[in-house]
């Protein structure tokens, strides 16, 4: 991974090798094939290096939404939303969007008793992170989708939003 600045604003794919790398896919060579284009094991993770040599995860490569060529993290956004006392779980994933190609949308399970709207909660964000990371809408859900484990699964998300659509990259 490349050096960044102090400040944390460019983020790079995390990519590895060595002896603790998995050696590949199981019975899938050409998911292995592209995993280690160039020698290199690619996570899919995006972080960004510190001074210290910390690396920090950000996001996953395929969460990060374009919108109007800006990179906005998911997980900022989704970490700034859960900062609002009624919110309980938050997914956030990239929506079409015809001027900026695409913009984040919330998916919000509010804690039971409690109450939000979405001007309140788009407001929220705008109050904690840049204004132009924040989501265009917000949709109220009683749960999100869960694999077994109980990872989120955005996938169903985006698929939700892009149905439809000719194709996934805007802008």
């Amino acid at each position: 991974m490349r050096d960044v600045p102090a400040d944390g604003t460019t983020m790079g794919e995390v990519v590895m090798r060595g002896n603790n790398v998995m050696l590949g896919y199981y019975d899938d060579p050409a998911a292995t094939e592209t995993a280690f284009a160039g020698g290199w094991f690619h996570s899919g993770d995006l972080g960004v290096m510190h001074p210290d040599g910390y690396v920090e995860l950000r996001d996953r490569a395929k969460d990060v939404v374009v919108s109007g060529g800006e990179n906005i993290s998911t997980i900022e956004v989704e970490q700034a939303i859960a900062t609002h006392p009624a919110v309980v779980e938050v997914a956030v994933v990239g929506v079409p969007d015809e001027e900026w190609g695409e913009r984040p949308k919330a998916f919000v399970v509010l804690a039971d008793g409690q109450q939000a709207t979405e001007a309140e909660l788009i407001e929220h964000v705008k109050g904690r992170i840049a204004r132009f990371k924040a989501p265009r809408a917000v949709e109220f859900v009683a749960q999100l989708p869960k694999t077994s484990t109980g990872k989120v699964q955005k996938f169903e998300l985006r698929e939700k939003e892009w149905s439809g659509e000719s194709s996934r990259i805007r802008g």
